[in-house]
């Protein structure tokens, strides 16, 4: 499948957990809420991982990738408590807008941390998503 196939599918699992995420946080804490999500994912990753063998590259991961995997992996934790606090305060339905403004943030940080260019498509991408967000955010 091509990177587009997968980004698609990606979005349908990231939707399919803005609405179980909201079911599943009523009257739960949210940080207990996250707790659990994140241990569910870590099980389901390491069985992925060891499914298809990648578990057996771990020793030769670099000092350099473990860093800002390590750094990856506690945004994420930041991001999910983040998350699963605003759904357990909001609406779905306008707390999943706010939280692609992300796409934005990448748009706008790849561009000295990762020397990629802003063009006027991009650009303009993400304008209309930063309208859309706040459209769906106070409509």
């Amino acid at each position: 499948m091509s990177w587009i196939a997968w980004a698609m599918l990606s979005a349908v699992f990231a939707a399919a957990t803005a609405l179980l995420a909201k079911l599943g946080v009523a009257g739960v804490d949210p940080n207990l809420a996250t707790a659990v999500r994140t241990t569910v994912v870590v099980l389901f990753a390491w069985v992925i991982a060891i499914s298809f063998g990648a578990h057996d590259g771990l020793a030769h991961i670099e000092r350099r990738s473990w860093i800002f995997l390590g750094l990856s992996g506690f945004a994420t934790g930041l991001s999910w408590i983040c998350y699963f606090r605003a759904l357990s305060l909001g609406q779905a339905s306008k707390v999943a807008p706010i939280d692609k403004l992300s796409v934005v943030f990448v748009i706008l940080l790849a561009w000295p941390l990762l020397g990629e260019r802003i063009t006027l498509m991009k650009a303009a991408g993400g304008a209309l998503i930063t309208a859309g967000a706040i459209v769906l955010a106070f409509a």
